[in-house]
């Protein structure tokens, strides 16, 4: 593994906010599908709060994704 990695949390904050808006969803819609509050989807995004798997399960299940797409680097 390179030394060089980004950092996981910000890894998922940015996949998180690319997935969501590359499926054209706001917070709030994406917070609502994934039975989430809307804050805490911004506070992933802007890497304030570090998700739970328990989270990024119901997230990755809202946009249709495989949830290890949260941890790969684009």
């Amino acid at each position: 593994m390179p030394s060089c990695r980004m950092k996981l949390r910000r890894l998922v904050a940015k996949n998180l906010r690319y997935l969501r808006q590359e499926g054209g969803l706001s917070q709030e819609e994406l917070a609502d599908r994934a039975g989430l509050n809307r804050n805490y989807i911004g506070m992933i995004e802007r890497e304030e709060n570090a998700p739970t798997v328990d989270a990024l399960e119901q997230i990755s299940a809202a946009l249709g994704i495989d949830p290890v797409v949260f941890f790969q680097e684009r």
